[in-house]
């Protein structure tokens, strides 16, 4: 007859032998991809990349917390835990969760969630536009940080009546007193009654950036408004409203995020993506 703890010791060493991790059709279902049935089809006709790697073989196992997933070389969020909400900043909200001076802050967005949400990057209480709110710290630290070169587009109303010439200097740098600066993109949309629509896109995070360099260039701005951030449009969402990301945009914003963290930075070096990267790193503001 065999003992109990004979018994004890064969169980164990059954455990052991027992495959590690979550079959894969089982996490992609979990993370709202598709049906498990029809992740398995997505598997087995190559669609699914783990950690970079085609994979077919459905009894592939993974690690949820550790392994990136990829459907049709689109990232998948597989913490379920995360929260992403896009928010279209009114004027006069300060980007702050707890203002100390008492002025409106974002802490009337966040408080509707479960979730500590946070901002990704500021906005001047007296610019408008996109903001991201989220409780994914890594993300976060990627789209903040101009080393990783993520881009913002802003449309701004100026005083005057900007020329060719004065769009050509954005894109070609100018002198601010804390260096030089130089527009990724910039274009007139239109300009009438004394007044100019500018578009302007970079990925510098140098506080009140835009402001400064239409002022340089002799077009103080009247009024200015964050329409992209990344792959993120601020659509018809109106001042005040807030939304979750879709798949499609999470997909997106998680590609950029991780593509980003394999690309040099802006000085050459590797961006890092270390807690001390994390709080080095500078304000994003318009």
């Amino acid at each position: 007859m065999t003992s109990s703890s004979e018994d004890e010791r064969g169980r164990g060493a059954a455990d052991q032998n027992l495959p590690e991790g979550v079959r894969l059709q089982k996490v992609l279902a979990s993370a709202g991809v598709a049906s498990r049935r029809v992740s398995e089809e997505l598997i087995t006709a190559g669609r699914v990349r783990v950690n970079g790697e085609v994979v077919r073989e459905l009894g592939r196992r993974i690690d949820p917390e550790t392994d990136k997933v990829a459907v049709d070389n689109t990232a998948v969020q597989l913490d379920t835990t995360k929260r992403y909400v896009l928010l279209n900043k009114p004027v006069g909200i300060v980007s702050s969760l707890a203002d100390q001076h008492g002025r409106p802050d974002l802490s009337r967005y966040t408080s509707q969630y479960e979730e500590r949400l946070f901002n990704v990057g500021r906005l001047d209480a007296e610019t408008s536009g996109l903001l991201i709110l989220t409780n994914d710290g890594e993300l976060a630290h990627v789209l903040a940080h101009p080393s990783f070169g993520v881009l913002k587009t802003y449309i701004a109303q100026v005083e005057g009546r900007v020329t060719p010439q004065t769009i050509a200097k954005l894109t070609k740098g100018v002198e601010l007193d804390d260096g030089p600066i130089v527009a990724d993109k910039a274009r007139l949309i239109d300009s009438s009654n004394g007044s100019s629509l500018v578009e302007v896109t970079l990925h510098s995070g140098r506080n009140r950036i835009v402001r400064r360099m239409l002022e340089e260039v002799g077009h103080p701005v009247i009024e200015l408004v964050r329409r992209q951030f990344g792959p993120l449009h601020l659509g018809s969402l109106k001042a005040g409203e807030l939304r979750d990301l879709t798949r499609e945009e999470l997909g997106a914003l998680l590609t950029l995020s991780r593509e980003a963290k394999t690309q040099p930075a802006n000085d050459g070096s590797v961006a890092s993506t270390g807690a001390g990267a994390k709080a080095g790193a500078r304000p994003d503001r318009g």
